[in-house]
């Protein structure tokens, strides 16, 4: 059995439809999306729909809060201010209660998803390094805890210390605690502009994060079409 764990799809829908495509090449039959669905680029409701009919595990990302929401969006950065409120105008009432309704934490068979942390899951705090971690593997009851947020793949281990690394295979050893990013489909920021997620394969017990090649160039044209801000468009590029 192979799962494909995927977030921050960020309505970038040419990342996402690749991202399945490459999945099903590789044999998963599993799908758990880690939130952020919505925000920054072009196709909002289109990707939150091809969620909802994947019927599968789904945690609540900040974007999606905010694109569910009324509030004022005083706690993001202009830019995404910005794409969720021309994201909200783009959701019907039952897509944004389909996003209030998510859950912050899930177990999925014997691992555990977030969107952010575990330790403050709707603080939409950002774990980077190995001290972040630690909080979260406080309250991580599995020996697998996959999460996003940061739109950087990196792999958190936990045994008598806690050490990050960012390897693209993880074989999974007895006795060790793992705090996977996937890194995000629709707006990877590690310069490596190609969407990201993770195969979690339950028979040989690893963990591959995957890099996809995407039509980034329709991507960007639909973000400057929508009349979103051009650095939208820009940074997708840049992977940044």
């Amino acid at each position: 059995m192979k799962f494909a764990i995927f977030g921050d799809i960020h309505a970038n829908l040419e990342a996402f439809q690749s991202v399945i495509a490459d999945s099903e090449e590789q044999g998963c039959s599993n799908y758990v999306c880690l939130g952020d669905i919505v925000g920054y680029a072009a196709n909002p409701s289109e990707c939150l729909e091809i969620v909802r009919a994947m019927n599968c595990p789904v945690v609540r990302g900040n974007h999606d809060e905010g694109a569910a929401s009324t509030s004022l969006l005083e706690e993001l950065n202009p830019l995404a201010q910005r794409a969720l409120l021309w994201t909200r105008e783009q959701l019907n009432e039952d897509q944004r209660q389909w996003l209030r309704e998510l859950r912050l934490v899930r177990q999925v068979r014997d691992f555990t998803v977030v969107h952010a942390t575990l330790d403050s899951p709707g603080s939409w705090g950002y774990v980077t390094n190995r001290f972040d971690a630690m909080a979260s593997f406080s309250y991580q009851f599995t020996q697998v805890c996959f999460y996003g947020h940061t739109h950087v793949p990196r792999v958190f281990e936990k045994d008598d210390t806690v050490r990050g690394a960012r390897g693209e295979l993880v074989e999974l050893q007895r006795g060790v605690k793992y705090f996977v990013n996937v890194g995000s489909v629709g707006q990877p920021r590690d310069g490596d502009w190609r969407a990201s997620y993770a195969i979690y394969d339950v028979q040989t017990q690893t963990i591959c994060i995957r890099r996809v090649e995407y039509d980034i160039q329709t991507a960007q044209k639909k973000i400057l079409a929508a009349g979103l801000p051009p650095l939208l468009a820009e940074r997708l590029s840049l992977g940044k």
